[in-house]
């Protein structure tokens, strides 16, 4: 369950990177009270999942999949670049992240 934890974590995580766009330096209400909602969550998923995974694994693969996530949306939603040197990387920390999983004793899904 603690995987399950991470993995919603990392998600938030993009949640409020992507959210805190839109708050023009918490001037905005809404924004800034999802982007807070969202940051809390993400913290609170993360606490969860430290409970079993190392704290070095947790955090690699928190903000891997918080790294990787953004990175996509700005691709796809914010027209940023999306050349093969930018991609290659994104694959090598999703490849970490993978590895990760796959040696911290558990199997990958």
């Amino acid at each position: 369950m603690s995987w399950i934890y991470l993995i919603i974590a990392g998600f938030l995580e993009c949640g409020w990177a992507l959210s805190l766009k839109y708050t023009e330096g918490f001037t905005r209400p809404l924004p800034s009270l999802m982007t807070a909602a969202a940051m809390i969550a993400s913290f609170w998923f993360l606490s969860l999942a430290m409970k079993t995974i190392p704290v070095g694994t947790a955090y690699a693969v928190w903000t891997g999949i918080g790294a990787t996530g953004v990175a996509l949306a700005g691709m796809l939603f914010f027209d940023e670049p999306r050349d093969i040197a930018r991609i290659l990387c994104l694959l090598l920390i999703l490849s970490g992240v993978i590895g990760l999983k796959i040696f911290s004793g558990g199997k990958l899904l």
